[in-house]
């Protein structure tokens, strides 16, 4: 099988069900950023290698996710995809929770960096946050499942307290937003 069909020549692309859509369409935006958050996901999981399976399987969920919204509209109960369900969500939470544990409490916002893998998940991070701006503009359109949208609320949130214990481990300053300076 080749790689390239030139289908996609004309600017448009297939979606899972059959139907073709513009590239530039809000359903193709969204999943292309979830994909975009992937893919950075693997240079932060090449950076910062304690965390690398939790962000395997972060990564796994996201394809899962980016599949979902692939499917073309009408179609989504005759697609075989496995589901991003709420305890996926929940398992972002408990992880959040345990590493809140370690944590100093904030008491202020803090400037993203410190370390090269503290950057990354900030960058991650704020990726995560237009997939899910995307997202959620296409749910005002075409449904998208509530699961997702939780999803990402929770991945966002997940590489904030992520980036703060990264900090931590690796004794990184964390410098405080300081708003009248």
């Amino acid at each position: 099988m080749k790689i390239y069909t030139k289908k996609g020549d004309d600017g448009t692309t297939g979606l899972l069900g059959g139907s073709r859509v513009p590239k530039h369409h809000l359903r193709i935006e969204a999943y292309g950023t979830v994909d975009e958050l992937n893919s950075y996901l693997g240079i932060l999981r090449d950076t910062y290698l304690p965390c690398k399976s939790t962000l395997i399987d972060i990564q796994e969920k996201l394809f899962t996710l980016g599949s979902h919204l692939a499917v073309e509209p009408g179609h989504e109960g005759k697609m075989m995809l496995p589901e991003i369900t709420e305890q996926d969500v929940e398992l972002l939470e408990q992880q959040m929770d345990k590493m809140d544990e370690t944590l100093p409490p904030m008491r202020n916002f803090v400037l993203p960096g410190g370390h090269p893998a503290v950057s990354h998940c900030h960058v991650a991070r704020t990726i995560c946050r237009r997939a899910e701006r995307l997202v959620v503009a296409l749910n005002e359109n075409q449904s998208v499942p509530p699961t997702i949208l939780h999803y990402l609320n929770r991945l966002s949130d997940f590489l904030f307290v992520l980036s703060r214990k990264i900090s931590m481990d690796l004794n990184a300053e964390e410098i405080p937003w300081k708003p009248n300076k």
